[in-house]
């Protein structure tokens, strides 16, 4: 591999880490906000925070699931952004929008390293 290739690796894996972790913690706050009034969404929510965690860890620690892991974690964070798009509170749309940009960076990621 080169070296050019293995930089542009390694700023694709800590995008992809760095926009997990807001997108989990953008997640909890929607979660917490919506806990009463929108379970649905606060349900959606947990899962995506927990799911982008556990990616950031697998990338981190160079596991062999980290591609699949990444898959799931798009596919969820999708299912996310796509509940909260139905909500017009500024948390929701925030998330929305983390949840979108965490799943492409997944997605990009998970291609990079099949």
């Amino acid at each position: 591999m080169t070296e050019h290739v293995h930089k542009h690796q390694e700023r694709d894996h800590k995008l992809c880490c760095n926009t997990a972790i807001q997108c989990a913690e953008e997640c909890q706050h929607c979660a917490d906000a919506c806990s009463e009034n929108k379970p649905e969404c606060a349900s959606l929510c947990r899962d995506c925070a927990d799911i982008c965690r556990l990616c950031t860890d697998f990338m981190n620690r160079g596991s062999r699931f980290a591609t699949a892991i990444c898959q799931i974690c798009a596919d969820i964070c999708l299912a996310c952004a796509s509940e909260c798009e139905k909500h017009q509170d500024e948390h929701s749309q925030k998330c929305a929008e983390i949840c979108r940009r965490c799943a492409e960076e997944c997605r990009q990621m998970a291609t990079i390293a099949a």
